[in-house]
């Protein structure tokens, strides 16, 4: 996937991103990582996320690339977002996170 641009004065090519830590003891295991791209799914943006730092983006609207992240506990999970809902798909995942990936 490519990279986002880093601006954009189009409403519709809002910006945004987020960071939280991945509390369980098990990491981003299938079961969380399914609940992250269902949510994901529900937004209309363009979402990567990256485990640390260094890591490489993927598309979090896929079970596949987000399990591949191999995110262990303790582990920064980034979120960024592109697109009519990106700062609402963004609080969404941080806060998912954020709750160890439990229901609201």
């Amino acid at each position: 996937m490519s990279e986002l641009p880093a601006e954009s004065s189009d409403a519709k090519e809002a910006l945004a991103s987020g960071a939280a830590t991945i509390q369980d003891p098990t990491g981003l295991h299938a079961r969380p990582a399914v609940k992250l791209t269902k949510l994901a799914k529900a937004h209309d943006a363009t979402i990567e996320i990256r485990a640390g730092e260094e890591g490489k983006w993927v598309n979090a609207k896929s079970p596949n690339a987000v399990m591949k992240l191999k995110a262990g506990s303790g582990e920064i999970l980034f979120v960024r977002a592109q697109g009519a809902q990106a700062d609402e798909a963004v609080k969404a995942l941080v806060a998912l996170i954020e709750r160890d990936f439990e229901a609201e």
